[in-house]
């Protein structure tokens, strides 16, 4: 018996209790919230990892910025709870003060104090320790972001990018559970933009910090997150990571998000999936229902091979070249039999592929990037 014991408290030892009972850095659970008789937020849950950065995306109105004015406790909960590092923060009955949450808050606009320099700026969360050690905090808050050389600089003598880094410096001095950034990038212009995102998502990997993050731009939550949670009219509709919803989106709202869409009627015979371009694979559905085809312009690509027995045509109405990439405007089918029935395709290519209008071209689709949803 005493080696059956032994071996039971050893094999106990040895399990990863943090796996077991894993502690998220942030834990939203079941939260209803509404304005007036407007419903914000229905019934959501989302939890963020330690060093984890989670994208809230949705359109305007869905909910994601009162879901992260309610974690970092700007707003009254009205249902549900809310738990930090495993500690309740938040439910109908307790709501822990903004400031006593440990949690960083980075606004859209960032909020620095005009008449503070930058030292005192982000020194200005630091109040409640010891001021040499408050000093050193926002002074290597500062060196993480490069702006420690304008640290008595006014912020109205400093660029957009630069007042972005000194609110993220400000953010991270008081060594936060988790970042919350509510559209950070949105008043920079698109250069200054992808580089300071860039740098950002390092200095949040470099120092392991869990982040949830508010956007409406699907290649800035591609670019910044490890998980994406789409939003529409409060709920969640799907979550995953960017590879999943921008591969295996469960609706044509996910993958309108990821980019521009050709949208195609189609019906499920046997065999497939029956539409104007063509016969494709279908998931089981009823023969006789009716389903929408959902093609990215990126499984389009065109051909001078229009001859070829079986290949799809299609007139050329505009070629555009957009940098990476050429934007082809196509009119469909060719020849034109019915004008109400064509349909205007966006076929976009690879380097430079710049067709006359007026030519006709054939049509190669990649069916990996073909989605067929039910109407």
């Amino acid at each position: 018996n005493r080696d059956y014991l032994s071996n039971k408290l050893y094999c106990f030892n040895k399990i990863n209790w943090d796996q077991v009972l894993e502690k998220y850095a942030l834990q939203l659970s079941n939260i209803t919230h509404q304005y007036g008789s407007s419903p914000a937020l229905n019934n959501l849950n989302i939890v963020v990892k330690r060093g984890e950065v989670v994208c809230l995306l949705g359109p305007s109105g869905c909910g994601k910025s009162t879901a992260l004015r309610l974690a970092a406790g700007l707003e009254q909960l009205q249902s549900g709870q809310i738990l930090l590092e495993g500690q309740l923060i938040s439910n109908i009955q307790f709501q822990m003060p903004p400031e006593q949450r440990n949690v960083g808050l980075v606004f859209q606009d960032y909020a620095l104090f005009p008449h503070l320099t930058v030292m005192e700026n982000v020194n200005f969360g630091l109040k409640k320790i010891e001021k040499s050690t408050a000093i050193h905090r926002a002074t290597e808050a500062l060196k993480m972001v490069n702006m420690d050389s304008y640290k008595d600089n006014y912020p109205h003598t400093l660029s957009g990018g630069e007042q972005q880094r000194v609110a993220l410096a400000r953010a991270l001095a008081p060594e936060p559970s988790i970042m919350l950034l509510d559209e950070p990038y949105s008043g920079l212009d698109s250069r200054l933009r992808d580089r300071v995102r860039d740098q950002v998502l390092h200095l949040l990997k470099a120092n392991n910090c869990a982040t949830l993050m508010v956007t409406h731009d699907s290649e800035e939550a591609m670019f910044m997150a490890d998980r994406i949670v789409v939003m529409r009219k409060g709920q969640v509709v799907q979550t995953g990571t960017p590879e999943d919803l921008y591969c295996h989106p469960i609706d044509a709202f996910v993958a309108e998000f990821f980019g521009e869409l050709n949208f195609v009627e189609g019906l499920i015979v046997e065999g497939g999936v029956k539409s104007e371009l063509g016969l494709f694979p279908s998931n089981n559905r009823a023969i006789g229902t009716a389903v929408q085809i959902v093609v990215r312009p990126e499984a389009l690509s065109i051909t001078n091979e229009v001859c070829l027995e079986g290949t799809q045509k299609a007139l050329v109405v505009e070629s555009r070249l957009l940098g990476r990439t050429s934007l082809v405007h196509l009119s469909f089918p060719f020849p034109v039999l019915d004008k109400k029935k064509q349909k205007h395709l966006h076929a976009r290519i690879p380097g430079v592929v710049l067709p006359k209008p007026g030519s006709v071209v054939g049509l190669e689709i990649d069916l990996s990037q073909i989605f067929v949803f039910e109407k």
